[in-house]
């Protein structure tokens, strides 16, 4: 049964950056209604106060669906939200010049214009600061913090309001809608780092089994290139000299028989080198590749005396496993340990990253795994537990050694 955190713990790294970064900037339209909405239909009342909430809650509203496409334009799931940014610079200036006039012309005592500030100050820092979300030239934030905040001060003098307290404003949401698009820019710049990291970790991922194919190629090149150039040359003389009726022809083909068996014995050399896996460089490898992802890999336990069958076995476990937490976990630490009980070898690796794919044990390389063991009676589990994904195999090393 999947507890409450499975949700959060199934995520990658980048996803959880990215679910973070819109709760954050959606909660910001959350607490516009709630710090400036609310109190100015609670402050102002009547049909005035229905207004400024409604004003409200529809540029908290934009602002959230701006929030949504500008992450999703980010991520590169979608083109820049061109024209929802200018609605969105619109409707902000639209509330802010309404919230003055109700300051300057509507109902008059301290609560209406201490609402319509409010309302004023939290539109106009909120909404600067979401916009610059979606921009992607620095030029472009720079101009929509200064150009609201300069652009509160005429308007505030338009309304009757002195130069001073004008400029006090002015000062006020430069430095709020400042805060806001740094944040948002920083939010960006995060965003994108941690998915071009994740990108780069894939890439690495497909090399390592690019040059692994290489190196095959390589090995089954010199193995066969130059026997097969014999055999074909030899083959050629044969039939030269049995047209010829020659009795070195049958001397020919014996020594073309003799070579493609060399050839076959020394693929099955290539293939059988190139399926075992050697536990100790299966550790330590595991180890270093952890170690380049930024996870934390402890290894304890001895290999030394355990027969090349186990070895093989368990190697594979082990390269299975790092494989699995490399790609579908996201783990921070991993260990890794080798023990013996009696006539068994117990392999664990545990690490603290679970994800939807990891959970599932009918994967095909667990699969493979089970298949290997059972070849030398070994078993495996997996599962994760309490937020740990657990991979055990165990192998009877006397049934193996006899």
């Amino acid at each position: 049964m999947r507890g409450p955190g499975s949700w959060w713990r199934g995520k990658s790294t980048p996803a959880k950056v990215e679910t973070y970064t819109r709760g954050s900037f959606h909660f910001f339209a959350v607490m516009e209604v709630t710090v400036a909405g609310l109190p100015a239909l609670a402050q102002i009342g009547g049909a005035l106060g229905a207004l400024m909430l409604g004003l409200v809650c529809a540029h908290a509203a934009v602002c959230a669906f701006t929030v949504s496409r500008a992450v999703d334009w980010v991520c590169g799931g979608r083109e820049q939200p061109v024209r929802l940014l200018g609605v969105l610079a619109a409707l902000t200036a639209v509330v802010g010049v309404t919230a003055l006039a109700v300051s300057a012309y509507g109902p008059q005592g301290e609560p209406v214009d201490s609402a319509a500030g409010g309302v004023f100050g939290t539109v106009t820092v909120f909404g600067v600061g979401i916009l610059t979300l979606g921009l992607r030239e620095r030029r472009h934030v720079y101009a929509a913090v200064a150009g609201f905040a300069a652009g509160s001060a005429p308007f505030m003098i338009a309304t009757g309001e002195g130069v001073l307290p004008a400029l006090v404003v002015s000062g006020i949401v430069l430095a709020g809608s400042g805060f806001v698009a740094f944040t948002a820019v920083f939010s960006v710049w995060l965003l994108r780092a941690v998915y071009e990291l994740d990108e780069a970790r894939e890439t690495r991922a497909r090399l390592a089994v690019a040059e692994e194919r290489l190196r095959f190629g390589r090995d089954l090149h010199d193995v066969l290139g130059r026997n097969l150039a014999v055999i074909a040359l030899k083959s050629e003389l044969a039939v030269q000299l049995a047209r010829r009726g020659r009795p070195e022809a049958e001397e020919q083909m014996i020594e073309v028989q003799r070579i493609a068996q060399e050839s076959q014995r020394e693929v099955r050399e290539v293939v059988r080198g190139y399926r075992e896996a050697d536990l100790g460089a299966e550790l330590s490898g595991a180890r270093g590749v952890l170690a380049a992802a930024g996870i934390s890999c402890e290894v304890s336990g001895l290999v030394a005396g355990l027969p090349d069958e186990v070895q093989s076995a368990l190697g594979w476990v082990v390269r299975e496993a790092t494989t699995n937490v490399l790609r579908h976990g996201n783990a921070e630490r991993c260990t890794v340990s080798v023990r013996q009980r009696e006539d068994r070898v117990i392999l664990t690796v545990e690490n603290d990253g679970v994800s939807d794919v990891t959970t599932t044990s009918g994967g095909s390389g667990l699969a493979g795994l089970r298949e290997r063991l059972a070849a030398v009676a070994g078993t495996l589990e997996a599962g994760a537990e309490e937020g740990v994904f657990r991979v055990v195999a165990e192998v009877p090393v006397a049934r193996v050694a006899a």
